[in-house]
């Protein structure tokens, strides 16, 4: 089986040869490498690009991750089909260029993702770094915190759940003047914000986001804002937006679950530790 989706540049560039071939001869910039996959930062033709490329995780891997109740990332069709489903419901994130897939062995599939390198943004996660000490101004800090509520709703009810749901993961436009480390800015038009979810190779996409993975988006999004200064007030305000109703409501239907939420990223929190350790967990 050999799946090949091409885009501009590459499907000029690479008309007529073998896309498998052509990417792993691609140079540039190591993020990432490990025994299965690769990820580069690379240029052509004055534009930048990431590739993710994927050459199997071997049966050892899907047998472990199957054995603690995992479905194992196989390669590069779970971003690949989330970016598409994005796309589908006006959700911003990173625009892939090309895409391929080769084999039938779930275990030695080969498979490579190349997507348009996000410029001009900042992680959610830089922006707040100096909120504990500095609180944001109220504009700002209640238009983040409804718009990610906002947005994980969206995937959350379109049957996609992100698996590394982290600050980290949501990038905004820098465009409105905003920077990292300036904590008391605010934008002229803060409802108009522009963010984006990226890093979606765990993902997972159903007709229904199952309950436990609810749970586990929200906690992971709780937990890393949990040394940034949050407050009740933002907490509440988080719930209200992503569950589009009055809190009475929600808290009259729906407090075990949100109890839930905050035990699972208390524990989580617990385990892991303070911030610095999320970016580690979060590329594993």
């Amino acid at each position: 089986m050999k799946q090949v989706w091409l885009s501009s540049p590459f499907r000029t560039l690479w008309e007529g040869r073998d896309p498998f071939e052509q990417v792993d001869l691609l140079q540039g910039e190591v993020f990432r490498r490990v025994a299965s996959r690769k990820t580069i930062r690379f240029a052509v033709n004055g534009g930048h690009y990431f590739a993710k490329i994927h050459y199997g995780v071997g049966w050892l891997e899907i047998l472990k991750n199957l054995l603690h109740l995992k479905l194992p990332v196989l390669g590069a069709q779970n971003e690949w089909s989330a970016l598409q489903r994005l796309s589908q419901i006006g959700v911003h994130t990173i625009t892939p260029v090309a895409f391929g897939r080769m084999g039938s062995n779930p275990a030695r599939m080969r498979s490579f993702l190349i997507t348009e390198e996000l410029t001009g943004t900042t992680s959610i996660e830089d922006l707040c770094a100096a909120w504990a000490s500095q609180p944001p101004a109220f504009r700002l800090r209640k238009a983040l915190t409804e718009q990610i509520a906002s947005m994980v709703r969206q995937m959350h009810a379109h049957g996609i759940n992100h698996r590394d749901c982290y600050l980290c993961h949501f990038h905004l436009d820098t465009s409105s003047g905003l920077r990292a480390g300036e904590a008391r800015q605010e934008p002229a038009e803060p409802d108009k914000l522009r963010l984006y979810v990226i890093d979606l190779h765990r993902a997972q996409i159903r007709r229904r986001t199952p309950r436990r993975w609810l749970i586990k988006d929200l906690a992971g999004l709780y937990f890393s804002a949990m040394d940034f200064g949050i407050t009740r007030t933002d907490r509440l305000r988080f719930i209200r937006a992503y569950e589009q109703r009055p809190l009475h409501q929600v808290f009259q239907e729906r407090t075990r679950f949100w109890r839930r939420v905050e035990q699972t990223a208390i524990a989580l929190h617990t385990k892991l530790g303070p911030q610095e350790t999320l970016v580690d967990k979060a590329g594993r």
